[in-house]
């Protein structure tokens, strides 16, 4: 069956592409070619995070990345290429330049197909976003079919890798430049009212199994749902998540997770924000003397909220689900957050919020108290297409944070940062 995956894959292109294409021909043809940049600077300073050899120090660097895009369209085509550049300031290993986007799609009333490297956001990005702020970003290699009307829209992910262009060898993948070896996704969004929408998704994952022969292929699934409500000054944005299948090495996965968002802007310029998110998690550790071994384990609880953009939810520092626990497993999280927002004038924001952290399954020994993070910010619109960001959080952990992620034993974690964003826009034609 995984031999024929491609031809499927390429079968649904067709077919699509053959009814938004259908008849497009009558149109009368507008042409619109641009060219726009996104260029971004961001310089760091941390303390106390993950210490080597037992000590903790300052961490000082400058990170950036430039994209360029030059973008296409008329009445039934798209087309999207962005090459891009991404690196530590004078690293000789860490800079790279690769495509961030290359694409094409077709599209006739209300159906469209889009097939090539793609960013993906859908709902909030917690399961599929872009993930911008990390300098690489996420990129999808995918099929994207779908029809978008005024109140209803349906996408269907379509992924199949490979590492390379194999005479023989299966349908192995393993350590590629996509997070997973096939992918099928049904995307379905209701504007019930206009101030009331719902989404929901099915996801089937397939990942490389390390367990089995060369071809095997664990599968993965994620069903949810996302609903988004704004009346008035209030919104309130709630999902639930569950995922079920085998892992990479063929243990049965039993997660799930749940959040609730809610925000209300006071006046025109100040804000609050009160959430709470629920991941579940393993219950496998076994602590002792600061040292994490593993149990034998025979399924998979802790959530895994696979592509979605991780620095907007659980904390800005991107202590969990961007870098793992200690010992490989999830313990799960919870964040209880709150938070303001204010305009001190109409182009100079600061935002300020409170989580407090902690872990969802009960271990050995173990109190399950992450600690404290607070987290300052700033949004500066210096000029069009010009901002200036910065932002500082400080966490207070735990001896759970300790054990459970390896950081500073003075439990005093700190990260500063200052960003520039330029997106000029350089060239714009129409015809």
């Amino acid at each position: 069956m995984n031999a024929f995956k491609p031809a499927f894959v390429l079968l649904a292109f067709f077919l699509t592409a053959g009814i938004c294409f259908g008849q497009s021909d009558t149109l009368a043809p507008k042409h619109n070619f641009s060219i726009n940049a996104e260029l971004w600077t961001r310089g760091e300073v941390r303390h106390g995070a993950m210490p080597r050899d037992g000590k903790a120090d300052y961490a000082v660097f400058l990170t950036g990345k430039s994209v360029l895009g030059f973008n296409y369209s008329n009445p039934w085509l798209e087309v999207r290429f962005s090459p891009k550049f991404y690196g530590v300031w004078g690293s000789s290993s860490t800079g790279k330049l690769t495509i961030d986007e290359a694409w094409f799609g077709l599209r006739h009333k209300g159906f469209f197909t889009r097939l090539g490297r793609q960013k993906l956001k859908y709902d909030d990005q917690r399961i599929i976003g872009s993930d911008d702020w990390v300098m690489a970003s996420t990129t999808h290699d995918v099929i994207n079919l779908g029809y978008e009307s005024q109140r209803h829209k349906i996408h269907m992910l379509v992924a199949f890798n490979q590492n390379d262009e194999d005479i023989d060898g299966g349908t192995y993948y393993f350590d590629g430049g996509q997070p997973y070896k096939s992918m099928q996704t049904l995307w379905y969004h209701w504007d019930i009212v206009p101030w009331l929408s719902t989404s929901i998704i099915g996801m089937n994952t397939g990942m490389q199994s390390l367990k089995d022969e060369e071809d095997k292929t664990m599968y993965q699934q994620l069903f949810g749902i996302f609903v988004d409500a704004h009346p008035k000054n209030f919104s309130l944005q709630a999902s639930y998540y569950r995922q079920t299948g085998r892992e990479e090495h063929k243990l049965p996965i039993h997660a799930w997770m749940t959040s609730v968002e809610s925000s209300w802007q006071a006046t025109p310029r100040f804000g609050v924000q009160l959430g709470y998110y629920y991941m579940s998690g393993d219950k496998f550790f076994v602590p002792k003397d600061r040292q994490i071994g593993m149990a034998l384990k025979t399924e998979v609880r802790g959530f895994n909220p696979l592509f979605g953009s991780h620095h907007q939810f659980y904390g800005a520092m991107d202590f969990f689900y961007l870098s793992a626990f200690y010992g490989g497993n999830s313990p799960g999280l919870q964040d209880l957050h709150t938070g303001v927002s204010w305009d001190i004038i109409p182009k100079l924001n600061v935002t300020g919020t409170y989580h407090y952290l902690a872990i969802t399954a009960d271990l050995q020994d173990v109190k399950k108290s992450l600690g404290h993070e607070i987290e300052l910010s700033l949004n500066w619109t210096i000029a069009k297409d010009v901002s200036l960001q910065a932002g500082y959080s400080y966490m207070k952990g735990t001896e759970t944070m300790i054990r459970l992620k390896r950081t500073s034993e003075r439990n005093r974690l700190q990260w500063g940062w200052i960003m520039m964003v330029v997106t000029p826009e350089f060239f714009r034609f129409s015809k």
